[in-house]
């Protein structure tokens, strides 16, 4: 199974880079597929890269989404059925 998520772009690096915050995590990123992406936009992240951006309150509910999914304890009970 495959997962892209919404990550905030905290700083966009030198290259094609940028540095993300995944939940207090903090992970850098290519953005060779993007363009003008700047600090403080949401990006859908899948395995490393930015794939498209995202209008910041459906990144805010996805998120919260995810949030309340991991407090209920079923992301993980998900993907292992």
């Amino acid at each position: 199974m495959c997962l892209a998520i919404p990550v905030k772009v905290v700083e966009v690096g030198a290259g094609d880079t940028a540095i993300v915050d995944l939940g207090g995590v903090r992970k850098e990123i290519s953005l060779a597929l993007l363009t003008d992406v700047q600090v403080g936009d949401y990006v859908i992240l899948h395995v490393g890269y930015a794939l498209s951006k995202l209008d910041p309150e459906e990144a805010e509910k996805t998120l919260a989404l995810f949030a309340e999914m991991n407090e209920a304890g079923s992301i993980g009970e998900t993907a292992a059925a």
